[in-house]
């Protein structure tokens, strides 16, 4: 159609169904071929849009738009119409000035597919002539250094790769194939790109082709159990992939169907159909054309449906004009046939349209004169910022609605395993991330699936897990608190202890010269007392948050000056036995003990010894508090180590050696005079004394508790109470209670008696 701009027009109205290589410079025949009736469809809204738009009082009033449409079947033998478009009185100038040269139309929409726009894109961007497209979606032509004067009406791949993504993700699958078009790989590329960490698997993908085995293809799929096939191939073939399903059984599967054959009308229509499972179309938001099924019936020449019009095949100068089955197409099939990329066409041309508007009114406005090169070249500029703002037409997918189809049965599994429990680690299995077995985190460990699903990572050491945890807790932190019952009852218990004994001890001062006391030891039962007392002291450094200080003063203490008391019992117990069994057979021994204070050296020596003992065990390997991360799962109980083993084990012996040796002195002494027999008190205490810590350390080895450091305080307490009752209260009781006791007579007649019994013996 003539007009005083001319548009320029590439549908596909056949379509070859096997491209065959090109040896020599020949066009294509298209009437020969397959026709389309989707590509008439196209056609007919170019027409449309352009008739409405001369129509119309508002835009470009008083000019007049004419278009040529060539039919466009061919990837690689269609340049007649390209040249025909961009050629001037018939003839191309190729070294002629950009901006002298005007081509033979101002804009041009087409062809449909990718590999077709490609091809004749350069031929137009190089003159920077306005190429609006309706149907080539590749993210290659999005590139504006190579394609500058290329827009379009529709969705890039990205776009559409994206929203299938998306889908995919939406339902959780992520064992997934892609079946793209031989000719055409930038749907795959974009596919593996965008998969990347999204926890997507690409089991299989091919790039089909009119002589592809079909039902080859389907069988691999089948048995790599694949559920979900995104189809983004070319109409043509996508048709013959799902017929190709039906025909070999396949059931129950997924598709997902790219904007290219998604309103495909004949498949629906298919026997079997219903049986492959459910087709998910990707396509733009259909809107519907006011106007064009009125304008479709006045073309066929009539408004009654299923009336044919009387044209007959067109033809004109040009060898691939011929289309003989347009004319026996109605009104009706026109109107029904694949409407989605109708709105991508009408758009196109109201974009051409307004921007050539734009370019009319501002030349009146400067009332400057108007040539066809300033046409042009203002024109392309327009053009170029209006499409700018052109949106393009996203998916509109209704995920919602489809979740709740699903959920009256269940949505469709495609997944290489079945997602871990939660506690549950991948273990991968294969090429693939998505096949992997599933192993239950050990106890104190995790998996947190947002982070690493492979990974069973460690708690801290301040929180615990259960076995199969994805989280970790914290651990309580415990000790024995000054407030609680038990550590009130063995403070109160301490601190009563010390008073009794601060007690005795001026009791004894006060009774110094009394024989009771002299026989006790005299001022060694002060030194006894003075060490009881400082021995209790160390319970109190059993409660509270374990510190060094506290772990260095709750045991060294006890230790030393309780091995200082057990010293003067084992000396009183010998001096005992030097007194009345040793004097008269060693008379010598006798005098130098007495003479040298044997008593005072021996007892020097053994503190001197332990006291040496004690500050190696201090130094060698310090007790310190440590955090017993190993004993509890949910707790963390703040501690006093030990320190050196050997260190400790020589300090303890030390200590129970004299302790044996007391022992051993008191029943020697067993005979003595009462006032002096000791044996059954100090045996007492003793055995009290080793049987009480060996109570304690073999709990200790077998009972974890935080209550062990209540149980150490507790054999502490009942040491020093074994020495106290058994050898201190008896003789206070004696000086308050029974004074008539505690005289020289009493004692005097006590060893004569004695020498009496060992006389008849």
């Amino acid at each position: 159609m003539e007009g005083d701009y001319l548009l320029g027009g590439l549908f596909p109205l056949h379509e070859i169904e096997q491209e065959t290589t090109l040896f020599s410079a020949e066009t294509t025949e298209c009437f020969r071929h397959i026709s389309s009736k989707s590509g008439y469809h196209m056609l007919q809204v170019m027409r449309f849009a352009v008739e409405e738009i001369n129509n119309s009082t508002t835009l470009l009033p008083n000019v007049s738009l004419g278009y040529e449409i060539f039919d466009h079947c061919s990837n690689t033998k269609n340049f007649n119409s390209a040249l025909s478009f961009i050629s001037k009185n018939g003839s191309i100038r190729p070294k002629e000035k950009l901006n002298n040269y005007q081509p033979k139309v101002i804009a041009l929409t087409g062809p449909y597919g990718s590999t077709r726009t490609m091809t004749v894109a350069p031929l137009f961007t190089m003159d920077l002539i306005p190429m609006v497209n309706y149907g080539a979606s590749t993210s290659v032509l999005s590139n504006k250094l190579q394609y500058p004067s290329f827009v379009r009406t529709m969705p890039s791949n990205k776009d559409l790769i994206e929203m299938i993504i998306h889908l995919i993700r939406w339902f959780g699958w992520n064992w997934v194939a892609f079946i793209g078009s031989q000719d055409d790989y930038n749907g795959l590329k974009l596919f593996n790109k965008y998969i990347n960490n999204t926890g997507i698997c690409l089991a299989y993908q091919e790039g089909l082709s009119p002589n592809a085995n079909y039902s080859l293809t389907l069988k691999k799929i089948d048995k790599l159990n694949i559920n979900v096939i995104v189809v983004f191939a070319l109409p043509q073939y996508a048709s013959k992939f799902i017929k190709a399903a039906i025909a070999n059984n396949i059931q129950d599967k997924v598709w997902i169907a790219s904007n290219a054959w998604a309103m495909n009308q004949q498949l629906p229509r298919e026997p079997g159909i219903a049986k492959i499972g459910t087709i998910i179309g990707i396509a733009e938001k259909l809107l519907s054309l006011p106007g064009f099924n009125e304008f479709v019936y006045k073309a066929r020449g009539t408004t009654d449906v299923g009336h044919n019009d009387s044209e007959g095949a067109i033809k004109s100068k040009t060898c691939n004009q011929a289309c003989d089955y347009c004319t026996l197409l109605t009104a009706e099939e026109i109107i029904n046939e694949n409407p989605t990329l109708s709105f991508s066409i009408y758009a196109a041309i109201y974009t051409i349209s307004h921007a050539l508007h734009k370019v009319e009114c501002g030349m009146v406005q400067f009332g400057e004169m108007i040539t066809p090169n300033m046409v042009s070249d203002l024109f392309r500029k327009s053009l170029n910022c209006l499409l700018l703002s052109v949106t393009e037409l996203l998916a509109d997918l209704a995920f919602h609605k489809l979740t709740s189809v699903w959920a009256s049965c269940h949505v469709p599994f495609s997944n290489c395993s079945v997602e871990c429990k939660a506690g549950y680690s991948r273990q991968p299995e294969g090429f693939h991330s998505c096949c992997f077995s599933c192993e239950k985190c050990p106890p104190n460990s995790y998996v947190n699936f947002s982070r690493d699903p492979y990974t069973c990572f460690p708690c801290a050491e301040s929180e615990w897990s259960d076995e199969g945890s994805t989280t970790c807790k914290a651990r309580s932190v415990v000790y024995p608190q000054f407030t609680e019952i038990p550590s009130i009852i063995v403070m109160v218990s301490a601190a009563c202890l010390i008073i009794l004994l601060i007690a005795i001890f001026c009791l004894f001062a006060y009774n110094y010269d009394t024989p009771v006391v002299k026989s006790a030891g005299g001022s060694m039962c002060f030194l006894m007392l003075t060490s009881l007392i400082l021995s209790s002291i160390s319970v109190f450094f059993f409660f509270g948050k374990p510190t060094f200080v506290f772990c260095l003063l709750r045991n060294a203490i006890f230790v030393f000056f309780f091995t200082v008391c057990i010293s003067c019992l084992t000396v009183r117990s010998f001096q005992i036995i030097c007194v009345f069994k040793m004097a008269a057979q060693f008379p010598k021994v006798q005098s130098l003990w007495v003479k040298h204070n044997g008593q005072w050296l021996f007892i020097a020596f053994a503190t001197f010894v332990h006291l040496i003992s004690c500050v190696v065990w201090m130094t060698v390997n310090p007790v310190k508090a440590i955090a017993d991360s190993w004993s509890f799962k949910d707790q963390i109980m703040l501690i006093c180590e030990m320190g050196n083993a050997i260190t400790f084990t020589i300090v303890v012996f030390l200590s129970w050696v004299l302790g044996f040796l007391c022992l051993l002195f008191s029943y020697m002494g067993r005979d003595l005079p009462k006032n002096y027999n000791e044996a059954k008190s100090i045996t007492f205490s003793l055995i009290l004394y080793f049987l009480t810590w060996i109570a304690y350390f073999t709990a200790y080895l077998i009972i974890k508790s935080k209550y062990m450091v209540i149980f150490n305080a507790m054999a502490q307490i009942s040491s020093i109470n074994g020495i106290l009752f058994s050898y201190f209260i008896p003789k206070s009781y004696i000086i308050i209670f029974q004074q008539q006791k505690n005289t020289p007579a009493y004692f005097q007649t006590s060893i004569q008696n004695y020498t009496q019994t060992i006389s008849r013996t």
